[in-house]
């Protein structure tokens, strides 16, 4: 079979529906954007150097989102929930070794992911017309996060210390990645997790006799 022709890609472009190229479209700008926060930060992160990465004009860009706030922060949100509905598939039938569950968790903090969060977060700070939507973002992502952590390690909430103790990891686990940005800091990381799958057997005991809990955690994850 010869090669195909521009002509023939363009072709069979065109018969792509209009919806599933735009869906594409802004998929690939969203994965482009979280790369361009978490290498080059915020100040590097343009609407122009996001679109050019993406393959696309800057002008379909901001078809997609009007402004560089909509952009970045519908990046982390998409990328966020990506990895979230990834941590779930990791234990369809749930996890009996907690921890594994706890560096699963911990990985959630580690990576493209949290850099650009960061990035985003410095931003924030000084930029008034972001902050709110990336607070916004960070209380609806923590949620997600201590919810998705309470279902995974079979937690009972109405038991006494255990959604302090869950949210702690979950702090924890943040820290382990702040430090991870700086050094690789793997062999450290395995120790603490170790001992923190050790806390929450002691706090959690034998919640699973009790079922899964689905109560909200508080933001922070």
């Amino acid at each position: 079979m010869g090669a195909v022709t521009t002509d023939q890609r363009e072709e069979r472009a065109e018969r792509v529906p209009k919806q599933d190229r735009s869906r594409a479209t802004r998929q690939r700008l969203l994965e482009a954007a979280v790369a361009c926060l978490a290498e080059h930060g915020w100040a590097g992160s343009t609407v122009t150097v996001v679109a050019e990465r993406a393959g696309v004009s800057r002008g379909a860009a901001q078809h997609h989102f009007p402004t560089r706030e909509d952009l970045f922060t519908a990046a982390v949100e998409y990328v966020a929930e990506e990895r979230s509905t990834a941590l779930r598939a990791l234990f369809p039938q749930g996890a009996a070794d907690r921890r594994v569950v706890v560096a699963a968790l911990v990985d959630l903090y580690t990576g493209p992911l949290f850099r650009a969060a960061l990035h985003l977060w410095v931003a924030a700070s000084n930029e008034d017309q972001l902050r709110p939507r990336v607070t916004e973002l960070e209380s609806h992502v923590g949620r997600e996060t201590h919810r998705i952590a309470i279902e995974l390690l079979n937690a009972d909430e109405s038991r006494p210390g255990v959604r302090e103790t869950v949210q702690g990891l979950l702090d924890m686990a943040r820290g382990l990645g702040l430090a991870n940005l700086l050094t690789d800091d793997t062999g450290r990381r395995e120790r603490v997790v170790g001992q923190w799958a050790e806390i929450l057997d002691r706090v959690l005991g034998d919640a699973a006799d009790g079922g899964r809990a689905t109560g909200d955690g508080p933001a922070g994850g």
